[in-house]
């Protein structure tokens, strides 16, 4: 069947909306988090995240789909109107879309789908505030509603599909869309990761969980990857979009190729539901079968951007995983956690990250870990720390990980 291809790709995320903007902003070290104004955070132990900043929906959107989603299938549905457009499927153009209907598939990935929406609507109606609720309330919190949408809107027929693990969710979703390319299920598929979870209830359970940083005092630094003196991660959101279909497929429709798609895998560690096994066992096994589906050596590799969410424990566990299976060539990679930047956006990461590395072998530039100044002697890799840099990139890797043990990774390729 040949290789699969990205056609599209669209970003909202807390550095910049569009992927022009969100790309600039990564290389340029722009770190997007920033105390919290959406709700009072006063009497939270947490008070910071990375946001979306200057979101106006009904620049994306009809104003009724304001009101009848929930803000992560906004910005699902943005970053997916972007990477339409991108790929040239433009619905409102059936001379451009050139594509059926029924052979357009959606999958959608999200960790937390309307958690935001049920907590409030709960706090209202335990406080008295409201004493009745929304009609729109269900198709507002339900997952696969943010694919029901896009293909409401857009005219789509073909499979729809939530895919809900954790913070790999976003990865998974490309992992799915991918597995409809090549079983022909699909022509194309618009993979999408979505995330507005910032909400006192989540911050508070993840504090809960000593999973959070609790650097109220310097936010901007409080996601720093690998950094001898990270103390958790920064809660970030935003959504992704990349539109995939084979080689062959595009080259009919004469579409704009960014990169090849060549290796992907799934795995999960069966160990705990919030820590990684500790040797990185189910990290190791899926960026190796990555690789093994790539058909190519782990010394091809030139970059990874990894899942590097700023935790004592899992920096130091992908380091090590990435050691076990890279060896002697491990040294010799260019490394880097984009969630210093853009925070960790959950179940949007693993499109966001994807798109970063397909951005990395277009212009062969690495983007930073930002906020890595002190070393530690466990995570002692080259993360590319606080400035971007300029070198060839053929292919990278991104790994997206998260809560049960998921594990997933994405390798790309150049398109010459």
């Amino acid at each position: 069947m040949g290789d699969v291809v990205i056609t599209g790709m669209g970003a909202v995320t807390p550095i910049g909306i569009g992927v022009p903007y969100f790309w600039k902003s990564l290389i340029d070290g722009v770190c997007g988090v920033a105390p919290i104004t959406r709700f009072d955070v006063s009497k939270l132990p947490v008070q910071f995240a990375a946001c979306v900043k200057d979101f106006e929906p009904e620049q994306y959107m009809p104003k009724k789909l304001t009101r009848e989603m929930d803000l992560f299938m906004q910005y699902g549905y943005a970053a997916a109107e972007e990477a339409l457009t991108d790929a040239g499927l433009n619905p409102e153009n059936t001379e451009e879309r050139k594509v059926p209907a029924e052979r357009i598939g959606i999958v959608v990935g999200t960790a937390y789908a309307g958690l935001a929406t049920i907590a409030k609507t709960q706090e209202e109606l335990s406080t008295g505030a409201h004493s009745k609720v929304s009609p729109r309330f269900v198709p507002k919190i339900i997952g696969n509603i943010a694919a029901a949408q896009i293909a409401i809107a857009k005219g789509f027929r073909g499979p729809s599909l939530t895919v809900t693990t954790a913070c790999s969710s976003g990865a998974d979703a490309i992992s799915t869309g991918i597995m409809l390319i090549k079983s022909g299920e699909a022509d194309v598929v618009l993979c999408v990761g979505a995330e507005a979870a910032i909400s006192e209830l989540n911050i508070l359970g993840l504090t809960a969980a000593h999973a959070l940083s609790t650097r109220n005092d310097d936010p901007t630094t409080a996601s720093r990857p690998f950094d001898a003196e990270r103390d958790g991660f920064v809660m970030g959101e935003g959504g992704g979009c990349i539109v995939i279909e084979t080689e062959e497929h595009a080259k009919a429709r004469n579409a704009h190729i960014h990169a090849s798609i060549i290796g992907w895998a799934n795995s999960t560690d069966g160990y705990h539901v919030t820590s990684p096994h500790p040797d990185g066992i189910g990290a190791v096994y899926c960026m190796e079968k990555s690789l093994q589906k790539a058909g190519i050596r782990p010394s091809d590799v030139d970059y990874i951007n990894t899942h590097g969410t700023s935790t004592p424990k899992g920096d130091v566990i992908e380091t090590k995983a990435i050691h076990t299976l890279f060896k002697e060539h491990a040294s010799k990679l260019a490394i880097s956690s984009t969630k210093g930047s853009t925070g960790h956006m959950m179940g949007a990461g693993g499109v966001i990250e994807t798109i970063a590395c397909v951005k990395a072998v277009q212009e062969d530039i690495v983007p930073p870990t930002l906020n890595l100044k002190t070393s530690d002697p466990e995570c002692d890799l080259d993360y590319v720390p606080n400035v971007a840099r300029k070198q060839k990139v053929d292919v990278a890797m991104s790994n997206a990980f998260g809560f049960g043990g998921q594990n997933s990774s994405i390798v790309v390729r150049k398109y010459c």
